[in-house]
């Protein structure tokens, strides 16, 4: 094995450690300096601002009715640096993936806008931190997560697990041709399609599930005109006007 492996191996199980140990003290009850694991740990209580080692200081950056809606030993064992769920923009029906899950805090979050028809997974290599997420997400009643134990350079999912999931087959077999299933395009090549073709501002929003990872959706695009004429189509004002067929034809 080489030195730059055992360094990075020493690294991790070093992280690894620190995570155990804060998922320790939010299990036990017990902040390590005597007061319950609820107190803070701040300085009214251990003496110090909060740290890695110390259980909940993540947790500010949630909106207080994020906070309400979780179970108080999610909240303690926040240890991130952001708020990954006020910038990402969930949808019903959606998989959401979070590296480094901690005790849960996140894919909680998640679940709860991706709705019954979507997936939220947790990946986290601390078993410590992974028992709390679990307990977490069984508290909350959560029925559509799932922590796996894992590393980020090696996700234990199938490939596009996490994308469009269903191949052109796979959509095939779900539904009938005259239900405008069984042709229908993923998510991700209704999006890439509309890019190619020129549109910009494109929005593929799931409205309700048809079936095993098929849903209805409202898909949004804007084509920018030029003004001028270019290959037959004239531009007015910002809109671009079709010239007519000359000749009859089908749709």
């Amino acid at each position: 094995m080489s030195t730059r492996h055992t360094d990075t191996d020493a690294l991790r199980e070093q992280v690894r450690a620190r995570y155990a140990a804060a998922a320790t003290k939010v299990t036990s009850g017990d902040c390590g300096c005597g007061q319950p694991a609820d107190c803070g740990c701040d300085s009214g209580c251990c003496g110090g601002v909060a740290t890695a080692e110390v259980p909940g200081f993540g947790a500010e950056l949630y909106a207080a009715l994020d906070r309400d809606q979780l179970p108080d030993t999610a909240l303690l064992a926040s240890l991130g640096c952001d708020n990954p769920t006020a910038v990402a923009e969930l949808h019903e029906g959606e998989t959401v993936l979070d590296l480094g899950s901690g005790g849960g805090i996140d894919v909680l979050l998640s679940a709860k806008r991706v709705g019954p028809s979507g997936k939220a997974y947790g990946l986290d290599m601390t078993e410590e931190m992974l028992a709390l997420a679990r307990r977490n997400a069984a508290e909350a009643g959560a029925g559509n997560v799932k922590f796996l134990k894992g590393q980020i350079e090696a996700i234990p999912l199938p490939a596009q697990a996490v994308e469009d999931r269903l191949s052109p087959a796979d959509r095939a077999e779900r539904g009938a041709w005259v239900g405008c299933i069984a042709g229908a395009l993923s998510k991700g090549e209704y999006e890439a399609g509309l890019a190619a073709v020129g549109f910009v501002g494109v929005s593929v929003a799931f409205t309700h599930q048809v079936g095993d990872g098929l849903h209805s959706a409202i898909i949004k695009a804007t084509k920018p005109t030029d003004t001028g004429q270019a290959n037959g189509v004239s531009a007015s004002a910002g809109h671009a006007v079709l010239p007519l067929a000359s000749q009859p034809g089908c749709c």
